[in-house]
């Protein structure tokens, strides 16, 4: 009899992704900054990254999740930062 070793510790990886592909589906939540107040705009993206930590914490240990959650803050810091800009620019037009 072959025992392979670590599939079962693979298959709880890949049951706890789908399990946090779930708990991202639909809106994360909504955040609000001034576009001018550099203080405001980081308080976005840490109330941002509590929300994903918030949905996502419980699963930070699996390998497969972890660089996941890193990729959304780092996308959600770079749209937040990106929309203040926007907003700015639109300001002095």
């Amino acid at each position: 009899m072959l025992k392979m070793t670590g599939l079962d510790q693979l298959q709880r990886q890949l049951q706890e992704a789908q399990d946090a592909l779930q708990e991202i589906g639909g809106e994360l939540g909504t955040v609000r900054f001034d576009p001018h107040d550099p203080g405001s705009i980081e308080a976005a993206i840490s109330a941002v990254n509590g929300m994903v930590d918030e949905r996502l914490g419980a699963y930070a240990s699996n390998p497969l999740i972890a660089p996941m959650i890193e990729g959304m803050k780092q996308r959600y810091r770079e749209a937040i930062l990106e929309k203040a800009a926007a907003a700015r620019l639109e300001g002095n037009a």
